[in-house]
């Protein structure tokens, strides 16, 4: 399609709704959410809700944006890969405690994973994964209160350096709403 042409639209009804669908129309690099919720990603925790996700990422958590979502859940609850991917880092940090930073197929998105309460046997940096995978389980490790497990999981769009630590956070709940 050329620059600046519309694609041709049709109105019709889905789901007892009005809706509009465009032939040629796709997701557009410049719209992040867009290109990640036309991936499906998989919800990272088979008990989690989109809708307990909703307001999280906004909220302040120790006087900074929370910029993530916590999933509550049993400890030891197995946390899978929302898509396949690699994974770019295993980190110890103070805050996020055990953490998994995974890298989409084209290395444009990270999904993070923190304060787990251990890794699934057998991971390691630069190996591949597949959706569905068990990566990880929930737990309370960083900064996590010891009595509230949870996965504190975000995305972010990585900057041209493709580095794990740098990139511009997306709300997940934008990601999984649709």
């Amino acid at each position: 399609m050329m620059p600046g042409a519309r694609a041709p639209c049709v109105l019709g009804v889905l789901r007892g709704a009005l809706a509009v669908a465009c032939i040629g129309a796709s997701a557009s690099k410049d719209d992040p959410v867009a290109t990640l919720r036309a991936k499906h990603l998989r919800l990272p925790l088979d008990t989690a809700k989109v809708d307990a996700m909703k307001g999280q990422f906004s909220e302040v958590h120790g006087g900074h944006a929370h910029e993530a979502v916590d999933l509550l859940a049993p400890r030891m609850t197995p946390i899978h890969a929302v898509e396949d991917g690699t994974i770019a880092k295993l980190f110890l940090s103070r805050d996020g405690g055990n953490t998994i930073y995974q890298f989409d197929p084209t290395k444009r998105f990270c999904y993070y994973y923190a304060q787990l309460e251990k890794y699934a046997k057998g991971l390691e940096e630069a190996q591949a994964v597949k959706r569905g995978d068990v990566i990880g389980y929930v737990g309370t490790s960083g900064n996590a209160p010891p009595n509230t497990p949870h996965l504190h999981f975000t995305i972010f769009e990585l900057d041209s350096s493709a580095r794990w630590w740098k990139g511009t956070p997306i709300d997940p709940y934008d990601v999984y709403r649709y």
